[in-house]
């Protein structure tokens, strides 16, 4: 079975590179596609605040990430659901598209390698541009990143 990894963001390129996953794989009914995004890095206001947290303390702060967390789950929910309609539009079967959303915990091109390198994929398919011009401005292109830092991965980037 070839598993792949579309990396999705909500821009328009990760949304071609969803379309060019319709179009290469279309009818193809050995395949797992999934569908991954990193969810933006917790915010500093959640972060501990220099001191020692007691037990009770340390479960409110965790139980309140976790609600953060779970929101922006809920965000990227509409961008899983265009892309997945994109997919079964191009033949692809509906139990064939798997969704997954993971927290980011160093930088978006390191989560995406991470997933990459420890999920078994075969392929890997990105969009050249995200949705920060800024970001990459300041830290680079995440496409950039997984290309320079992917080796031994199967990439395709979509323009």
């Amino acid at each position: 079975m070839k598993n792949v990894l579309v990396g999705i963001d909500g821009s328009e390129d990760s949304l071609k590179a969803v379309e060019f996953v319709g179009k290469f794989f279309s009818g193809n009914s050995d395949l797992k596609i999934t569908l991954f995004h990193v969810l933006p890095e917790v915010p500093a206001g959640l972060w501990e605040e220099g001191h020692i947290l007691s037990g009770q303390e340390q479960a409110k702060r965790e139980d309140i990430i976790d609600k953060w967390l779970n929101n922006q789950k809920l965000k990227i929910e509409p961008v899983f659901k265009t892309a997945r309609d994109t997919l079964v539009k191009s033949s692809i079967n509906p139990q064939q598209i798997e969704t997954k959303a993971t927290p980011e915990f160093t930088d978006v091109a390191e989560s995406i390698l991470d997933e990459a390198q420890n999920g078994g994929y075969q392929v890997m398919i990105l969009g050249r541009r995200g949705l920060s011009n800024m970001r990459r401005f300041l830290m680079g292109s995440v496409t950039d990143k997984v290309v320079h830092h992917g080796t031994g991965l199967a990439l395709c980037i979509v323009e």
